[in-house]
């Protein structure tokens, strides 16, 4: 029989958290030496031990990587290390969300002055060394390189000073105003009138203006230049320091890559926001590195933050030095980017680190899998980083370790720990817990395969470091994100003192000593699951270290499958199910020793051999052999599981092998067994009460329940009583679904005083649920009195036989509903609610990325796909687009990347997103969609090239479309047997039919081929519903979809063609005369032998058809497309002859007289010289505003020269002639209405004529804003140009960004 003990042996004596940190007899006290260490925890995991014994083995000669969201190299403490080396090695943004399109390329003037791509005059430092003189130039909207909260912070500034200048100007408005109204009380004339309404106008513009203000912050440029030597950066700031003396080009101080010089600038005073530039591609690239959340600042404190004048706050290593790889994107507030993580372990592996630090991470479906994994096990075994992460912050349930931290192999995933000393100083409770303890939200394992989770743990909060920008040198965070970088801090310090004592250096080794020296912070077996291998403890892993250098260099990888079933291959053994506990289970487990690449074949491989003597933690339940020996090859033995006698509830078993010849190493490998055995329920409905139970502050209440087949959602009910302050509770349920990530619904709830409270959410039957409660770690801890909680949980269900229903063409769809546990109440319910088109992709591309930062350690490149899609909006709408094969996956995806982003004609980006996209408003027009995938195998990307991306619109509230439900097959078209409700009884089917909407209920521009898609529910909630109240629908739903069909086709009679009056010889006339017209706009103009030979058709042409309006009017089109030489006002002249040509050949009393009478809309041939005349009313039209145009550009090319009284004149006749026929307020003609009142000395009415031009079409032109500008100016309001030249970038970028 193998011999058992009840858990792993130490290597030394057994040591425990409470040990490791102990609280002072009669209540934990603190001093103010004590308070500072509470700050910055480390006594906890034996630091103040280590070095005491090893004071130089503070983290030297280690360094350590922060996938983070950027570090701040200006942040306190961040600047040296302890042996006064710079800290900070480099400062890297792996994310692209800092990138500047620097490709344009310009030459200084003889003032030493450039043209930034901002279009703003830079003055060039005259004592920067540029042997080509090329200056590369791109320019940024500052708020795209800053987080939400500094955005906030600096609008509020801004507006504060904004306000004050406006409401300065407003002043001057009304000033004006009421001293024109007091010189002219009484307004008869128009000119008075129209004086008035001119300064009632700029008024009424400045109010408006303070009430719609909406800063997009300012533009910088950036300049780029090769000194013959490196790449050097200088970024214009002008705009953000708000004044002419502050910010300029030539004043800053260059930068060039950090890692070559090590210097960071600062954008203002006024921001405190510190960057880092990077040149990429030959100057063609510049990345401008700012950070996205104080996160990785706070990480990297903690880690490594060295104070000279106050050790006690300095970080766990604070000789070790960073690399800062920003693996959050701004773009996204924060989210991690697959581009992001692999741009940072390419990083990790050329700067040679030592560590990896990754405070990031989320659920995942298949743990241990996915391109980012692929590459971390090659980062870990081929270039030895060891690799530490957080386990995440979803606790307290089971299985909510999160990716990667605690569901892949190779990475040492860290929970995190509250120590009294911290509850007492850092988190300043009451009264600090006796013990130390987990917190409450850090994740738990195991994970959906049966690996363990959470490897170990280490201080989950600290007072440390944050950014500049912040405003403060430091603040508090709790989190699994803290307590990684504490332990990776400690490891650091392993490190240090391993490469002192020549010690070899391996995440294998490493991960034994640290896990098998932990110390053990509670007894129970099961608490593993929470706590790992216990809390790290830095001076017993270096003794196990020293102990261990001569050891091979090799870790155990298991593989576990159930004898009998092939796959899936697991790391553990996982009984979750009511079945799986009632039975006796075989696995086979499979040893295979893992040497890092590079192992000699002779030297290590062949000689090793361990001989393993196996151990159970129970022996009872778990059967084991007693030895195995193991070579390079691998070994495999088997389990044998018999869980029928243990009780119900969560149980945790382990077998390890111990090497019987060195016992003192622990355990060499661990198999962790996870059996849940669930209460199986009774009843009708089958429900669980739970009475009394007592909680404390962090207790956790865990109930395993077999969720019946047929139940669909639960109804819980929670009453506290028995306590005196407030109490918190973590609610949580978890179920495991294959190829799902766990279904989990959470909810945090506070009892401010003993009372009730209900809850309700879906479940999937058949599965066991977890039901988890937890007091909330702080919460009642000053407390002596415990709360007590009485707890329901009801189980209901419809069963129906289609859970994902789908209305195909005109008929109704039957569906069947049962209830299986007890009687529901059937009450369906559907609408739709949201419309999606699909799209394939109307331009592709493949590129093989230039730059090193997208080479592979492997020497591959990676290559880009970009797909363009283009899809128009009727009516303003909220749009979603959807990539199903990609989409919700960053870990779990073997694509390494994906973003896209939404923009206009204009360039101008709407929206931006990767794996989990999100809702944009957008206004009517035309928008093109790019989808960017990465990967280094091209025949991978070659199939994604048609791609779909499905586009979700949100309908109106008032376009819903309500779902009608029948008891009879032709309900939908009789109209009669409508379906309201009954109540189902357990067992007996009902059956009823949903009708498909009426045509005259779908939305409008609902193509055919669009599918609706929505929701709809059967049950209703009976735990809420209280006498006379309506039905509270259950938490379940289902989907729901309807596909458009095809349009009717129009049953019009054929209307009979009317045969012309005239002959066949005057219809070739006509068709060749319309043919020689038409080629007039082929002909080129560019030579000067073009130019005559198109005069020489145009006069011959003239002299063939005199007085045919067409033919003028196409004339002056050519004039119009042919553009302007050098001489416009002789061009402006030649437009106006040409429409003087146009006017002229048009009888203006017998149009006006046609036009006035109506014609017969049943005559087709009157209906047809209808169309004429309006046709030559337009060219009439058209003439007059060209000309209008012309005069008015003539006019303000000789701004200095005596313009005729008469040329004036020429333009107000037009003017009204014009307006004789057509709105000149209209899209088309408003523009020459505001050059009117422009030129009239009226700017305040020419710009509110132009605002509304400009609001009621869908995508103005450019021109417009300039036009707005100049009015603006004109009226020398600065403070509001300045505001619309900064949204002039956001609405005519220069260019799209990189992605």
């Amino acid at each position: 029989m193998p011999s058992s003990s009840p858990s792993p042996p130490p290597p030394a004596e057994e040591t425990t958290a409470s040990a490791a940190a102990p609280a002072p007899a009669g209540g934990f006290r603190l001093t103010e030496p004590s308070f500072l260490e509470s700050l910055m925890p480390k006594k906890e995991i034996g630091v103040d031990r280590f070095l005491a014994a090893h004071p130089e083995y503070d983290g030297r000669g280690a360094l350590i990587a922060i996938f983070d969201s950027g570090v701040d190299p200006a942040a306190a403490g961040l600047q040296t290390t302890s042996d006064g080396k710079p800290k900070i090695l480099d400062v890297l943004d792996c994310t692209g969300s800092g990138d500047v399109d620097t490709s344009k390329v310009v030459k200084a003037d003889a003032d030493d002055a450039i043209v930034g791509a901002s279009g703003a005059r830079l003055v060039i430092n005259p004592s920067w060394k540029n042997p080509s003189q090329e200056w590369h130039v791109g320019c940024k909207l500052i708020y795209e390189l800053f987080t939400d909260t500094l955005i906030s912070r600096l609008k509020k500034e801004r507006k504060k000073k904004w306000d004050e200048e406006n409401q300065e100007a407003i002043s001057d408005a009304l000033k004006h105003l009421n001293e024109f109204e007091k010189k002219h009380p009484k307004r008869d004339d128009t000119v008075l009138k129209k004086a008035h309404e001119d300064l009632q106008s700029r008024l009424e513009y400045l109010r408006k203006q303070a009430e719609g203000y909406d800063d997009k912050g300012p533009v910088i440029d950036i300049v780029t230049w090769n000194d013959g030597d490196v790449w050097r950066v200088a970024v214009d700031t002008q705009t953000l320091e708000g004044s002419n003396d502050g910010g300029k080009l030539a004043d800053f101080v260059p930068l060039t890559n950090y890692r070559l010089e090590r210097k960071y600038a600062m954008f203002s005073k006024l921001d405190a926001c510190s960057f880092v530039a990077n040149v990429y591609n030959d100057g063609n690239l510049v990345s401008i590195v700012t950070d996205c959340s104080p996160h990785a600042t706070h990480v990297a404190g903690i880690a490594a933050a060295f104070h000279p004048d106050e050790p006690l706050l300095n970080g766990v290593a604070p000789g070790a030095q960073l690399i800062s790889c920003k693996i959050g994107d701004t773009r996204l507030g924060s989210m991690e980017t697959g581009t992001g993580l692999v741009r940072a372990l390419i990083a990790a592996v050329e700067h040679k680190c030592d560590l990896i630090n990754m405070s990031y991470g989320e659920a995942t479906l298949l743990p241990d899998y996915g391109r980012f994994i692929d590459l971390s096990n090659e980062v870990v075994d081929k270039h030895r980083i060891i690799f530490i992460s957080s386990a995440g912050n979803n606790g307290p349930a089971l299985n909510t370790v999160g990716a990667p931290g605690g569901t892949s192999t190779s990475i040492i995933g860290v929970g995190a720990y509250v120590s009294p000393a911290m509850a007492a100083g850092a988190h300043c409770v009451v009264q600090p817990p006796a013990k130390g303890m987990e917190y409450t939200w850090s994740s738990r394992g195991p994970t959906a395969d049966g690996d363990l989770g959470v490897s170990i743990s280490a201080p989950g909060g600290a007072v440390a470091p944050v950014p500049t920008w912040t405003l403060q040198s430091r603040m508090l965070m709790n989190g699994t994100s803290m307590a990684s970088p504490s332990a990776c801090g400690g490891v650091a310090l392993l490190v240090s003192g391993m490469k002192a004592e020549g010690i070899p250096l391996s995440p294998y080794s490493v991960r034994k000593a640290i896990e098998n020296t932990a110390a053990s912070i509670s007894n129970a077996p099961e608490e593993k699951l929470t706590t790992g291998n216990g809390l790290l403890q830095v001076d017993r892993a270096f003794e196990y270290a020293q102990q261990a250098m001569k050891l091979p260099l090799v870790s155990y990888r298991i593989s576990i499958n159930q004898v009998g079933k092939s796959i899936p291959k697991l790391r553990g053994i996982y009984l979750r199910g009511g079945n799986a506990c009632r039975q006796t289970s075989e696995w086979t487990v499979q040893l295979d020793p893992k040497f890092h690449e590079g192992a000699s074949n002779l030297e290590q491989l062949v000689p090793f051999e361990e001989c393993l003597q196996l151990h159970s933690t129970d022996t009872s339940v778990v059967q084991i052999p007693e030895y195995i020996l193991v070579t390079n090859n691998g070994r495999s033995f088997n389990i044998v599981v018999n869980p029928a006698n243990i009780s119900t509830g969560l149980h945790y078993f382990e077998v390890y092998g111990i090497d019987y010849k060195a016992p003192w190493r622990g355990p060499i490998f661990r198999v962790p067994i996870t059996v849940i055995k669930p209460i199986t329920l009774l009843g009708e409905p089958p429900l669980l009460s739970i009475s009394n139970l007592s909680f404390q502050s962090g207790h956790i209440e865990r109930r395993f329940i077999n969720v019946p087949f047929g139940a669909s959602w639960a109804e819980v009910t929670m009453r506290t009583s028995a306590f005196d302050t407030p109490r918190r509770f973590f609610l949580d349920t978890v179920q495991i679904c294959p190829l799902k990530r766990p279904v989990k619904w959470e909810a945090v709830v506070t009892f401010s005083s003993p009372s009730s409270k209900n809850f309700s959410f879906p479940v999937e039957g058949g599965l066991t649920l977890e039901l988890s409660i937890a007091q909330f770690w702080s919460s009642g801890i000053a407390s002596h009195e415990p709360t007590c909680v009485d707890f329901e949980i009801v189980f209901h269900g419809i069963s129906i036989d289609q859970k994902v229903t789908t209305l195909d063409g005109e008929s109704p769809l039957l569906i069947v509903a049962r209830s299986l546990l007890a009687s529901e109440k059937l009450v369906p319910v559907a609408t739709l609610n949201k419309i999606r088109m699909p799209y394939r992709p109307v331009e592709c591309n493949l590129s093989s990325l230039p730059t090193d930062r997208d080479r592979l350690p492997s020497g591959k490149q990676i290559i880009a796909l970009t797909l363009t899609y283009k899809f128009k909006l009727e009516d303003s709408a909220e749009i979603k687009p959807h990539v199903p094969l990609l989409n919700n996956r960053i870990y779990d995806n073997k694509f390494e990347s994906q973003f896209y982003r939404i923009s206009d004609s204009n360039k101008r980006i709407y929206s931006s997103g990767d794996v989990y996209p999100s809702y944009v408003k957008l206004s009517k027009g035309e928008y093109t969609l790019q989808l960017y995938i990465r990967h280094e195998n091209v025949q991978f990307l070659e199939k994604l090239k048609e791609l779909v991306v499905i586009i979700e619109r949100k309908l109106d509230k008032k376009d819903f479309v309500p779902l009608s439900f029948y008891s009879e097959p032709d309900g939908p078209i009789i109209g009669s047997g409508t379906f309201k409700s009954t109540v189902l009884v357990p067992g007996e089917p009902e059956a009823f039919y949903v009708g498909p909407p009426s045509r005259e209920k779908l939305p409008k521009n609902a193509p055919p081929g669009a599918v609706l898609v929505g929701s709809i529910t059967y049950g209703t909630v009976s735990t809420f519903n209280k006498k006379g109240e309506q039905n509270h629908h259950a938490p379940v739903s289902y989907s729901i979809s309807y596909t458009i069909l095809p349009s009717k086709v129009d049953d019009d009679k054929e209307k009979g063609v009317s045969v012309g009056t005239k002959s066949v010889s005057e219809q070739l006339d006509e068709e060749v005369r319309d043919t020689k017209i038409k080629f007039l706009s082929s002909v080129k103009q560019q030579t000067e032998e073009d130019k005559s030979a198109w005069s020489e058709l145009v006069a011959s042409l003239k002299s063939e058809y005199p007085k045919y309006t067409p033919l003028f009017s196409k004339i002056l089109e050519c004039v119009l497309q042919k553009g302007t030489d050098d001489d416009k006002i002789s061009h402006e002249k030649e437009v106006i002859a040409a429409a003087d040509e146009v006017v002229g050949s048009i009888d203006k009393e017998e149009l006006a007289k046609y036009l006035s009478l109506n014609s017969d809309p049943e005559d087709e041939e009157a209906q047809k010289f209808k169309k004429k005349m309006e046709e030559t009313r337009d060219q009439l039209a058209d003439a007059l505003y060209q000309k209008c145009l012309a005069l008015a550009e003539i006019e303000s090319l000789k701004p200095d020269e005596s313009i005729e009284a008469s040329a004036k004149d020429i333009f107000e006749e037009n003017y009204k002639e014009l307006i004789k026929w057509v709105d000149a307020k209209s899209a088309k003609y408003g523009t020459l209405t505001v050059l009117r009142e422009k030129r009239c000395g009226r700017p305040g009415t020419a710009l509110k004529i132009l605002n509304d031009l400009i609001q009621n079409e869908s995508e103005p032109k450019k021109k417009l804003y300039d036009l707005k500008i100049q009015l603006i100016e004109e009226m020398g309001w600065s403070h509001v140009s300045t505001y619309e030249k900064q949204w002039m970038q956001v609405r005519f970028p220069p260019s799209l960004p990189p992605f």
